[in-house]
């Protein structure tokens, strides 16, 4: 029943910018924390980004802090992912993810199929 759909991913030069979409359904979008993580080729996943229910508070890996802003439309069911200045090392898979809720906040609980995102000259 609970769908994430990312959308957007495409192959770009460095120094570009891609937006990146999840169009969320069946659940409440608006009652809870979202993510962004990503998967580089031959890596684990790596959380990049967090945003609380209303959009109020956003959070950023190291990795992504400065280039990236995580934002969501809670009228659309959307979450986005705003990738600028991009880099070699920003290639991979991109998975947005829903937080669990209460004693399960810090886990993922569902998550998107994904969107591939290739950086290259």
């Amino acid at each position: 029943q609970v769908q994430l759909v990312e959308s957007g991913g495409d192959m770009v030069q460095p120094g570009g910018s891609l937006r990146l979409s999840c169009a969320a359904s069946g659940f409440t979008f608006s009652s809870y924390n979202m993510s962004w993580v990503r998967q580089a080729p031959g890596k684990g996943h790596e959380w990049i980004s967090g945003i609380n229910t209303d959009g109020s508070s956003t959070y950023y890996s190291d990795s992504v802090k400065g280039r990236f802003t995580i934002s969501r439309d809670n009228a659309k069911n959307t979450l986005y992912l705003q990738m600028d200045n991009l880099k070699f090392d920003d290639t991979g898979a991109y998975y947005c993810a829903r937080v669990g809720w209460r004693r399960h906040r810090d886990e993922h609980d569902y998550w998107g199929p994904g969107t591939q995102v290739t950086v290259s000259s």
